[in-house]
């Protein structure tokens, strides 16, 4: 088997709401239903531009096909980030400044890249990567 590319992300929150507004407000990502019989109050898919669903959003009483404790709200466990590869640095960055998030910018020039470190409000780590195009 050869994984193909990474599929999505499950957090489950007690913030739903909260939470798809800030990876839709922050990183424009589409917010939809799930599909039935999942219901919108429970879950949210989040969509990058191309369809791709980036992110399933689920509250804690949502029903799971594996369950296991959570702690929303708690560091990430034994995941430390989730990376996302992003455009538009300077926009994300004025977004959490006008927000008032907290972040740290990373600068890797031997990679052209730059990144955002800002936790979403379930205190999951993000690392937003941002590469620049070779010329």
């Amino acid at each position: 088997m050869i994984v193909e590319r990474l599929d999505h992300v499950n957090i489950i929150t007690d913030r739903l709401g909260e939470t798809a507004r800030f990876y839709a407000e922050l990183l424009d990502l589409e917010e939809h239903d799930g599909p039935p019989p999942m219901r919108p109050d429970q879950v949210r898919w989040m969509y990058d531009g191309a369809g791709q669903a980036i992110l399933h959003l689920n509250s804690v009483d949502c029903p799971r096909a594996y369950d296991r404790a959570v702690d929303p709200g708690a560091e990430t466990g034994a995941i430390h980030h989730v990376a996302l590869r992003c455009s538009d640095f300077e926009r994300v960055r004025a977004r959490l400044d006008q927000s008032g998030g907290s972040y740290t910018v990373n600068e890797v020039p031997a990679a052209g890249l730059r990144q955002i470190f800002t936790a979403d409000p379930n205190n999951v780590l993000l690392e937003l990567n941002f590469f620049t195009e070779a010329g």
